[in-house]
């Protein structure tokens, strides 16, 4: 078992100011994996003050030089990306191949990406030609919190961390206690790369003590959140009396929208897309609303679909499906799938219980329901786990209407070929994205929703304006920019 009690405080591994033990559960075994220990108000402030005292001097380093740290970043992860991944297996439960595959690699893409957003950006940029002496300048807001989740832990790490240090913001980490570890080789990461001391700063802890801790932080200027809406609207509260920033990226309950002329794959990408990573992802295509016409061959394939998805442990090398995070999470989703059946729904695939061979482990078969009706337990409320609801519409008109009769707006997806409807459609979707025929999102685009999703716009450029602050100058001398060249 691995013992990782310290936390990452200016520049070095510091002992918990008072040890505070958690078990960090293998959720493919519900054995103790590692034991870290949860800071107290002591430990979050001595990284607040860390942070505090460093940002001065970060702020103040050339963007090049900052630049330079993040590509180290890169390099210390290309050396060690398989400890990242394994790491992220073992504590919450995404299979290894999953894990290399798209769990751990989310850290280059987004740096990756983040670097070539950054090379854009005009720190000082003029107003305009109606006004000649007036700037626009962008500069870092200041001491940050980001508090992570676990289901794509490093993806929001690196959607968090590296704008923040492109920024030039100091920061202090507060990663979900259900899935550390990978944090803890980040903060490895940020050491070997020469992240100066104090910059970035890492805590584990829960969101009851350090998360609150932060929020209210009168030294923090800034909280970025990722996790459910409802903890959002307890950070949002929490960060009211210190007026800081507050960006939320938070639950979904994304709609895909099936026509009947949408290629021959839609069904069956709709379901895997929802079953990966064991249906833990906010942007999941849980709603699956498919035209009348097409429905019940539509219901036919994803039942097919989703009994050959095959379960197993996070360990076991091989294209499967894992377990959901912990007991809590299982027992919640349980709830669901009764729910389900209690309100009429058609279980077509799936269904209460462990999975066939398994008597350990927080497994979930991939479960389908046809039939669904609009304003059902399972249609309305986001599960979090592998439960597709599918539902028929008749005309263009209702789908929208069901789709966007939610309080959620992050994905919705859309197929079929008449691309006069997927563009019309795209506009009247209440949502921060819109997926198109299975199209992603290019390189750049941000990651972010409305409405009870937050309006976090993580990602490209949009990610790293995010930490910075505007600043509007009058009087500026044109002739010392020449001078500068």
């Amino acid at each position: 078992m691995l013992i990782k009690r310290d936390f990452y405080i200016n520049g070095q591994w510091t002992a918990p100011a008072t040890p505070r033990d958690c078990e960090v559960i293998d959720p493919s075994t519900e054995d103790a994996c590692a034991i870290i220990s949860l800071g107290s108000e002591t430990d979050t402030n001595a990284a607040v003050a860390a942070a505090k005292a460093a940002f001065p001097a970060w702020a103040a380093t050339p963007p090049a030089e900052r630049r330079a740290v993040v590509v180290r970043i890169l390099e210390q992860y290309e050396a060690r990306k398989e400890d990242l991944a394994r790491a992220i297996a073992i504590e919450m439960g995404a299979p290894l191949q999953f894990s290399r595959d798209e769990q751990a690699p989310c850290l280059p893409w987004h740096l990756t990406n983040f670097l070539t957003a950054f090379d854009q950006i005009e720190w000082i940029r003029p107003l305009g030609p109606q006004a000649p002496m007036t700037r626009i300048a962008l500069q870092p807001i200041g001491v940050v919190g980001l508090i992570t989740p676990w289901n794509w832990p490093m993806n929001q790490i690196a959607l968090k961390v590296i704008p923040a240090l492109l920024a030039g913001c100091t920061c202090v980490l507060k990663p979900s206690e259900e899935s550390p570890l990978n944090a803890m080789i980040f903060a490895e990461f940020c050491h070997d790369a020469g992240v100066p001391p104090g910059v970035f700063n890492l805590v584990n802890g829960d969101g009851a003590g350090v998360g609150t801790q932060l929020s209210t932080h009168p030294d923090v200027e800034m909280i970025s959140f990722t996790g459910s809406t409802r903890a959002g609207r307890a950070i949002s509260k929490a960060a009211a009396d210190t007026l800081k920033r507050v960006t939320l990226e938070l639950g979904g309950k994304g709609a895909n929208l099936i026509f009947a002329d949408a290629d021959d794959r839609a069904v069956e990408r709709g379901v895997r897309h929802m079953m990966a990573n064991s249906g833990q992802s906010c942007n999941a295509p849980s709603r699956m609303l498919v035209e009348r016409p097409v429905y019940e061959r539509a219901v036919t394939i994803a039942a097919e679909v989703a009994n050959g998805i095959k379960v197993g442990s996070a360990h076991d090398e091989g294209n499967h499906i894992g377990p959901v995070v912990n007991k809590r999470q299982w027992d919640q989703i349980q709830g669901y799938i009764e729910k389900g059946i209690s309100e009429g729904a058609r279980l077509v695939a799936g269904g209460p219980g462990l999975p066939e061979g398994f008597n350990r482990g927080f497994y979930v078969k991939p479960t389908v329901f046809a039939d669904v009706d609009p304003g059902m337990t399972i249609e309305r409320e986001e599960i979090f786990g592998p439960v597709l609801s599918i539902i028929p519409f008749d005309t263009e008109a209702e789908a929208v209407q069901i789709a966007n009769n939610t309080p959620y707006g992050l994905t919705n997806y859309v197929q079929t070929q008449d691309g006069a409807r997927r563009n019309r459609l795209a506009v009247q979707l209440q949502a921060g994205m819109v997926e198109m025929n299975g199209k992603s999102r290019g390189a750049g685009a941000f990651f972010g929703g409305v409405k009870a999703s937050g309006r976090a716009r993580e990602g490209g450029v949009w990610g790293i304006e995010e930490f910075l602050e505007s600043k509007a100058i009058s009087g500026w001398d044109a002739s010392q920019d020449m001078a500068a060249e």
